[in-house]
């Protein structure tokens, strides 16, 4: 179970942020890589299953709009597209190390501005590699 943001302390340094939990809920890996990913993955919801992946999304999500408390800007990295469009309100797209494209989500997936800014990102998101 994946503590609600009035349980999980935020350092507002740029840490790592601190996790207060339950002895339970301790037992439980889902809610420190929520906050930070201190297995070497990139995305906080790598290699979960698809209860537990919502469970964090909702977590991001609660904390991007300040439910109870001041929003916050979340920076994760995914590869999951679906992910991307329903947590993101702005895509950075990197290919090996390079910024290709800053888009808002719905230019990024709908309309010609991706192609104009990125052929490699548009080729990504049509599925097809460069």
């Amino acid at each position: 179970m994946v503590p609600s943001p009035a349980n999980v302390a935020v350092n507002t340094s740029w840490s790592a942020p601190e996790v207060k939990v339950t002895s339970a809920e301790s037992e439980v890996t889902v809610p420190g890589r929520a906050c930070h990913p201190a297995d070497g993955t990139t995305s906080p919801t790598a290699s979960l299953d698809p209860h537990a992946k919502r469970e964090v999304e909702a977590l991001m999500d609660e904390f991007a709009r300040g439910h109870n408390a001041k929003p916050m800007t979340l920076i994760f990295a995914s590869h999951n597209l679906g992910q991307v469009k329903r947590l993101a309100s702005r895509v950075l797209y990197l290919e090996q190390g390079r910024l290709l494209a800053d888009l808002p989500v719905n230019d990024f997936f709908n309309g010609p501005r991706l192609k104009e800014v990125s052929e490699a990102a548009h080729l990504f998101v049509k599925g097809e590699s460069t």
